[in-house]
């Protein structure tokens, strides 16, 4: 599991906000990370999946346990698309074959991740058909593992990020070429998960702002694409970049992301979450509280410091509550 938090501007909890009336506010947001909506769509062989009845099942164990310790659980799910089919990173992340535990990946059109990948198989209209199916099942079995917050991954070079992107979609039918056509299947799926998922409940999706690439998915696309999610009811856009091609050269630097949010959240009026090199409390809180960003989407320094929300509220000022077990180590 890979844990994001938000913090809502005001120096009182760390939480998901501004999502109109479907807001899950006073708690943290725990969320699983690239949940795999079938099987050929993780990235690896040992990928989490919520493609069944029986996943869903364990999930429900470890989303009560989120509940229980008074935070709200969320799903990302996703579909690796080209980029599907490889090893462990710990273990290189090189391509894996069907003699090696791999399988064969699909994508809008057969063009490889990069060299020594496999070349997918272009996707037919029931492919489609099949892959939104599958998003909409997951969200079913990510309600009934109650879970409270949907996330669907179209970012990073993943399946419906290779519509989006003229980079990596190069079909001549309605699913390619025009913008209007690369949105068509991502924005199908979006659909198929908000009627699926409770109206009550938010649905987010995770986007690339850009490819970093000349020619590629760049932020004006984003912005024409935020305002159609806006239309179907999506309740915020995670504003992440790249991972559309292995040489794009990518200016990364501390908060270097948080201006697409600013300006997808200022163009289209949707809220939207800041995520990438966040590490530090105060840049946090100056997302959020400038009005960059409705949510601040944390990751790795999660895994580096699992306490990061009870250090950041005790470095801006506030009295958080500590787990009973370690209150005699918490500072005075």
């Amino acid at each position: 599991m890979c844990q994001y938090s938000a913090v809502d501007g005001t120096p009182t909890d760390w939480h998901l906000v501004h999502l109109g009336s479907r807001a899950i506010g006073g708690a943290a947001l725990v969320m699983t990370e690239a949940t795999a909506v079938s099987p050929e769509g993780r990235i690896t062989p040992f990928d989490t999946g919520i493609w069944s009845q029986e996943q869903a099942t364990v999930f429900r164990k470890i989303a009560g346990f989120i509940r229980q310790h008074r935070a709200v659980a969320g799903i990302q799910i996703a579909h690796a698309g080209r980029k599907a089919s490889t090893e462990v990173p710990w273990r290189g992340g090189k391509p894996l074959d069907s003699g090696n535990g791999g399988w064969q990946p699909v994508a809008p059109s057969p063009v490889p991740f990069a060299e020594g990948y496999i070349v997918p198989r272009e996707m037919t209209e029931a492919d489609m058909e099949r892959i939104r199916e599958a998003f909409a099942a997951a969200a079913r079995h990510g309600q009934e593992a109650g879970f409270e917050v949907i996330e669907v991954h179209m970012a990073h070079g993943y399946l419906l990020h290779e519509y989006l992107s003229p980079l990596t979609n190069r079909r001549t039918d309605v699913w390619g070429g025009s913008l209007e056509n690369r949105l068509r299947f991502p924005l199908s799926v979006a659909r198929a998960v908000r009627e699926e998922w409770p109206e009550s409940l938010p649905v987010l999706v995770r986007v690339s702002a850009t490819d970093w690439v000349e020619g590629g998915w760049d932020l004006q696309q984003t912005i024409a694409f935020a305002r159609e999610l806006k239309k179907i009811g999506i309740d915020m856009v995670d504003c992440s970049s790249g991972g559309t091609v292995p040489d794009a050269k990518v200016p990364a630097g501390p908060g270097f992301q948080a201006h697409f949010a600013a300006a997808v959240r200022r163009e289209v009026g949707i809220a939207t979450g800041a995520v990438g090199l966040i590490t530090e409390p105060a840049q946090a809180e100056q997302i959020v509280s400038t009005g960059m960003a409705d949510a601040v989407m944390i990751g790795r320094e999660f895994l580096r410091d699992p306490y990061w929300p009870l250090h950041a509220a005790r470095s801006l000022g506030v009295d958080m509550p500590w787990p009973p077990q370690y209150e005699r180590a918490k500072p005075l």
